[in-house]
């Protein structure tokens, strides 16, 4: 209880309403990019897929009610959904969205490399990696939450370095143009994807050691790490018309 509201507030004076988080949490498997599902296990929506997420408590914050609610949902553990690198979407507010009651969810999206696989938890009956292109009639608004959220990461991927957050701690430069395309959904051409990685300050740094052999008859690979940075400088911009079939 507030001890310290102004003289004459009412707060009963203005319709109660929740809030709640709503995850998008993305991952490269077998060139294709997925996304983190659950199935409801209770109404409404009960057996639809949708975001893993759920109701703040009184005393939690947005990201903290993210993390918990991500590692409740699909049993991730609480270190691995701390770890994560999450960032908020936006907020959705219809009134509508939910059939409950008044409901304002924070959506966070988050860019992962491949995770064990989850489980469901509280109140999911099942959690799994979906392909995206496999993610359709989600529960509540979850389509919207999840057409915005690859919008995000599609953009984050041209300013920022965190491309290398799909990748191992130590990768090579043609798995992270995969993280490329494969979110984009496009092809790059090899020689000049490499060059402009490398004419990027603090994008990436080699790795000293032996190289990585990546299958075929050509010579290893070089390591890299994510570098310092995390602004790209210049941009690293999809190129256009290049689709991938």
């Amino acid at each position: 209880m507030n001890d310290n509201r102004p003289a004459g507030y009412d707060p009963y004076a203005f319709e109660p309403f929740a809030v709640t988080v709503d995850l998008a949490v993305f991952t490269v498997r077998e060139s294709r990019l997925h996304v983190l599902l659950v199935e409801r296990g209770q109404e409404p929506y009960r057996g639809a897929w949708a975001l893993p997420g759920g109701f703040l408590l009184p005393r939690e914050s947005a990201e903290s009610a993210a993390r918990r609610e991500l590692a409740e949902e699909t049993g991730l553990t609480e270190q691995t959904a701390a770890d994560l690198h999450l960032e908020q979407l936006r907020t959705y507010s219809d009134p509508d969205r939910d059939p409950r009651m008044r409901v304002v969810s924070v959506a966070y999206t988050a860019l992962v490399p491949d995770l064990p696989e989850p489980r469901g938890g509280g109140d999911a009956a099942r959690a799994r990696w979906t392909p995206l292109a496999s993610a359709a009639r989600l529960a509540f608004d979850h389509d919207t939450i999840l057409a915005d959220a690859h919008s995000r990461i599609g953009a984050k991927l041209e300013y920022t370095c965190l491309a290398t957050a799909f990748c191992p701690r130590e990768f090579t430069l043609g798995e992270l143009q995969q993280v490329y395309e494969t979110v984009w959904g496009v092809e790059l051409d090899r020689p000049n994807f490499r060059r402009k990685v490398l004419a990027t300050p603090g994008f990436v740094e080699a790795v000293e050691g032996e190289p990585r052999r990546t299958g075929g008859r050509g010579k290893p690979a070089a390591l890299y790490r994510a570098g310092a940075a995390s602004a790209l400088h210049p941009p690293l911009l999809r190129p256009e018309g290049r689709q991938q079939t």
